[in-house]
């Protein structure tokens, strides 16, 4: 369940109770009559099941209360209440499948900005893969990838494609772009320094590493996890699965191959640089193209869902004629 707070002007509350009162999925209906201050309005409280949230937000958005008032949508963890279950119940299809797509394209907002936190992980992430690489360390290479936030901006890219959303989607590839490049020039100047260190040296990078080779050497295999991997983070957003990300974060090569990419150069390794890179590329374009095309299946599938959705009984057809 979702717990809907809504700030209404006047003029529009009963409106707004009248869609809640007809929407199914809808329970615990509360209305604060002149409670709001800023901006003035009344009160409206109400929670829906998560499978019916999506419609019954766009349809408070056809009617500006995103621009006159405000919609504040919170998850409920436990709701214990017979009318809770009565409403999940009405609702058709199942919670964990339901995509609400304004938290979605909230939450890639948030992860998909460019901030100095979010660059600082990039460039962490990429040294401590730098050392994996060197050492042909499996552990530091997994570590890695665990903590690079790439795939925030990446899930930002396609859910900007396919809500259409070009500021979201060019807001993240920029992100993208900047926090690679910043990981790889700071870790090319890290490797550097280790090597001035006797830390690093080059022939660490052209010794035989079995458990790292792969970063630079790119096959098909590559591009398959890639596409599997940008299935199961979209899945994991789209459904709340939060937990699976960490799976998706180890799956992939990216920040590892901006490491190897860095070091290489910094050795003037051309070859070892290049394959790197076109590691880097197939595993963020595989990642991109699968996460898109499961959006867009998912967004058809939610939708062909919706259509069996109907009022409760007795109520009028909404604004828009009908769902």
């Amino acid at each position: 369940m979702l717990h809907l707070r809504m700030i209404t002007p006047h003029h529009l509350t009963e409106r707004v109770v009248e869609l809640i009162d007809n929407s199914v999925g809808t329970t615990h209906l509360v209305v604060l009559a002149g409670a709001a201050r800023d901006p003035e309005g009344d009160l409206v409280l109400c929670d829906v099941a998560r499978e019916a949230a999506d419609e019954l937000l766009q349809e408070m958005r056809g009617l500006g209360i995103d621009k006159s008032g405000s919609i504040a949508v919170e998850n409920i963890d436990l709701s214990i209440s017979t009318r809770a279950d009565d409403a999940e119940e009405e609702a058709p299809g199942e919670a964990a499948d339901a995509v609400v797509w304004e938290q979605l394209a909230e939450s890639t907002h948030e992860e998909s900005t460019l901030t100095i936190t979010y660059a600082v992980f990039m460039i962490v992430a990429t040294m401590i893969a730098a050392c994996g690489v060197v050492l042909d360390n499996a552990i530091l290479i997994v570590g890695a990838m665990a903590v690079g936030p790439e795939f925030g901006p990446l899930a930002g890219i396609c859910t900007g494609l396919v809500q259409r959303r070009p500021g979201l989607a060019g807001r993240s590839l920029f992100a993208l772009v900047v926090g690679f490049t910043a990981a790889i020039v700071a870790t090319t100047v890290f490797s550097l320094g280790m090597d001035a260190l006797g830390l690093f040296h080059e022939g660490m990078l052209d010794d035989p590493r079995p458990n790292t080779s792969f970063i630079w050497q790119p096959d098909p295999f590559s591009f398959v996890v890639a596409l599997l991997a940008g299935v199961a983070g979209m899945l994991s957003l789209t459904s709340a699965k939060a937990g699976a990300l960490v799976g998706v974060a180890i799956s992939v090569t990216t920040v590892p191959a901006g490491a190897n990419a860095a070091v290489a150069l910094s050795y003037g390794d051309l070859g070892q640089m290049w394959g790197s890179g076109i590691q880097l590329a197939v595993n963020l374009g595989g990642i991109v193209l699968s996460g898109t095309l499961t959006l867009i299946a998912w967004k058809m599938l939610w939708r062909t869902q919706q259509d069996r959705m109907v009022r409760k009984p007795g109520a009028p057809l909404g604004p828009g004629g009908g769902i």
